[in-house]
């Protein structure tokens, strides 16, 4: 069975299965992000009047618009990080008819999780660019690293899944422990405010989340027109290719065990 046809095709299915019967189709995937990108702005832009400190900030008028983009840059990292970490614990569960075919590399699951991910993040990264456009009058050529940088989460939470996923076979309570798990470390990242906002103290604590690097990097090639800092981004890649190869041999060793449980 050939790998790649398969994944691209239950990808396809995943992405039009979740849509299919809703009136509005794929759209949802545009309308979910807008969604609670105008409830954090409402919140943390104008009852809160939180604002970003950027290098070459416009007039004061934009200001929330500024922050409305900075915000759904991080939202764009946090939502591939949170679709596949939350689905994962169920993918093996959900797709039990598929364990006991032999023929069937179930292994793959995760992967497809991550790939459905990307398309939905795709698609809010056209969102955040006509954003950027209109707020910040251009878009820089700098935007062609954006998946260089979204690559290497990309390989973490593919790891991370497949752990989950094995875990997930023989103890079902970690699917309730990944949301708050997921809620903290959004809002211990520099998803919702600067790294610099906090004490130099304590930012080497924000460093050390697994959102912290992406975030950041997002931002500097999409918004600010800069590169990232290369080598964040090299040891999060190792890391991340540490986490995917361990993640992947768990999940080999514990498959042996999916029929038995199931």
């Amino acid at each position: 069975m050939q790998t790649i046809p398969l994944l691209l095709s239950l990808t396809r299915r995943e992405i039009t299965g979740r849509y299919r019967g809703s009136a509005f189709g794929l759209l949802w995937s545009l309308l979910t992000p807008l969604f609670m990108l105008g409830i954090y702005t409402f919140v943390f832009g104008f009852v809160m009047k939180s604002r970003w400190s950027l290098p070459n900030p416009t007039n004061a008028e934009n200001s929330t618009a500024e922050f409305a983009v900075m915000l759904f840059s991080g939202l764009i990292v946090f939502q591939v990080f949170s679709e596949v970490l939350s689905a994962a614990p169920g993918l093996v569960l959900n797709n039990r008819n598929y364990v006991k075919k032999i023929v069937f590399p179930i292994q793959i699951l995760p992967a497809v999780s991550v790939a459905a991910a990307l398309f939905h993040a795709f698609v809010s990264m056209l969102v955040l660019l006509c954003f950027v456009w209109f707020v910040f009058s251009g878009i820089h050529l700098t935007v062609i690293l954006a998946p260089l940088v979204i690559a290497p989460l990309a390989i973490l939470v593919l790891g991370l899944a497949w752990i989950l996923a094995a875990v997930g076979v023989y103890f079902r309570d970690i699917g309730l422990i990944i949301p708050p798990v997921l809620t903290a470390v959004m809002f211990l990242s520099p998803v919702l405010f600067p790294r610099t906002a906090l004490p130099v103290g304590l930012q080497f604590y924000l460093s050390v989340n697994p959102l912290a690097v992406p975030v950041e990097s997002l931002r500097n090639v999409v918004i600010f027109g800069v590169q990232p800092d290369w080598v964040s981004l090299g040891y999060y890649l190792v890391v991340s290719i540490a986490v995917a190869f361990l993640g992947y041999q768990f999940f080999q060793k514990t498959r042996r065990g999916f029929a038995d449980v199931l």
